[in-house]
């Protein structure tokens, strides 16, 4: 039903291919042809040096007019509701939203919707359906990170480069040894809610969200379709 996509600059999958702004304005068309929505993703920290830019791309974001912003960081929310308002705010699940008074603040903000963070169980996400009329948007394909949504500082320890900015050096896949035992201590295995939604369909949410943006698109379609045909 949606893509969403980053661009080359300012999102948090900063080691994929990622798109350009021209490359965005000839896929919108197609995507509306095939009544399919687009969000694009603008979801890593700024420094302050970075808000100049933001303005250009946000900008050029209002000429494009998108479904809907990806965000992390309150600077660009602040700018997109004080210069652009027309333009619609997703918070990204590194927004770490873990329960309905966040979503609730989000909503006065000005968003539109809340991608939920990661580690939340299944009962923790229908308790915060019944208290929010903010959309609802939770991931269930993919990749999990061991520390909680979009608060680990483990890459920039230990590789020098923010995870927060796109960067992450993913050292939480990396094999430890802590005195006789050896493994991949860190390393989460990937979350696969198909056998899932049933329970979820009847959650009240606005979007069930697979990871992709450093996947193959034969992955990503063999996944969606899966996804698609329990759905229905």
């Amino acid at each position: 039903d949606a893509v969403y996509l980053g661009w080359k600059e300012y999102n948090a999958r900063a080691s994929a291919a990622n798109f350009t702004l021209e490359e965005t304005a000839q896929l919108l068309p197609y995507a509306r042809s095939k009544q399919v929505r687009v969000y694009v993703a603008l979801n890593s920290l700024l420094e302050s040096s970075d808000l100049s830019r933001i303005l250009d791309l946000l900008q050029a974001l209002s000429d494009l007019d998108p479904d809907g912003i990806i965000l992390q960081d309150p600077a660009i929310a602040y700018l997109a509701r004080k210069f652009f308002p027309e333009l619609k705010l997703h918070a990204s699940t590194l927004m770490t939203i873990h329960n309905s008074a966040g979503a609730n603040q989000l909503k006065r903000m000005g968003f539109e919707r809340v991608v939920l963070a990661r580690e939340l169980t299944l009962a923790e996400i229908e308790r915060i359906a019944a208290n929010t009329s903010i959309q609802l948007e939770i991931f269930v394909h993919g990749a999990l990170c061991f520390s909680y949504s979009g608060l680990c500082l483990a890459s920039s320890f230990r590789g020098g480069r923010s995870g927060l900015e796109g960067r992450c050096v993913q050292p939480c896949r990396l094999r430890f040894r802590q005195g006789h035992k050896e493994g991949f201590f860190l390393s989460c295995n990937d979350l696969c809610a198909l056998p899932l939604l049933p329970r979820i369909k009847g959650m009240n949410l606005s979007a069930l969200k697979i990871e992709g943006r450093l996947k193959s698109a034969s992955y990503i379609g063999r996944v969606v379709r899966a996804y698609r045909l329990v759905l229905d």
